[in-house]
């Protein structure tokens, strides 16, 4: 039994349509190119990482869910209404715009010292694990609105704290204290694999 099983053929008539497109999407996208190339002026290399590292994380479980839809029928998260593109079956541009600076903006407030524990827990972990637990929560409000839909009953803000959340963070904040080689080696593939899969099952295959 599905919680909203219509919300799978809304979203998916919506997807990539320009039909709801809305102009705010120009100043937001504005404003995430000079978050980053203020960061640029200033050779914030590791808050880039943060930022960078989160987002490929974020693509790839965006595409993994709507392979989850093509294989399935359904997938776990969907946007069916709200946004102005829907860019896969589980997110539009907003939340994608949004997820594209979170990991840089959140890694300004991590203590210089990668050892430092808070309560007894290594500071990034804490960290990683908060925010973690803080967008789970939020998704509870957004899954009340007719904007985002959890489709199976199963599927929750626990499931999504464990399984979705720690990891962005975990990447995220750990990323920024790796050395650059790695930087770019897990962000390079990451890229590499997302945009291999987007070209193959977006572009080539069409199953998403």
């Amino acid at each position: 039994m599905l919680n909203n099983p219509e919300a799978t053929a809304q979203a998916l008539q919506l997807l990539r349509s320009g039909s709801p497109f809305q102009w705010y999407v120009i100043p937001m996208l504005a404003f995430v190119i000079y978050v980053y190339f203020n960061e640029i002026a200033k050779k914030n290399w590791k808050g880039i990482a943060a930022g960078l590292s989160l987002y490929m994380v974020h693509w790839f479980y965006e595409i993994m869910n709507a392979l989850i839809q093509h294989f399935s029928g359904h997938a776990l998260w969907t946007v069916p209404t709200g946004t102005a593109f829907l860019l896969l079956v589980g997110v539009g541009v907003e939340l994608s715009l949004m997820f594209s600076i979170s990991g840089l903006l959140f890694s300004k407030i991590l203590p210089e010292d990668p050892k430092i524990k808070i309560l007894g827990v290594n500071n990034r972990l804490l960290i990683a694990v908060v925010n973690a637990a803080f967008y789970s929560v939020f998704e509870i409000f957004l899954a009340r609105t007719p904007a985002f839909v959890w489709v199976y009953p199963w599927w929750g803000a626990f499931p999504v704290f464990i399984t979705v959340y720690i990891p962005f963070w975990v990447v995220s904040l750990y990323s920024f204290d790796w050395s650059p080689r790695t930087q770019k080696i897990v962000i390079g593939t990451l890229f590499g694999v997302n945009a291999a899969m987007l070209i193959v099952f977006a572009g080539i295959l069409g199953w998403i």
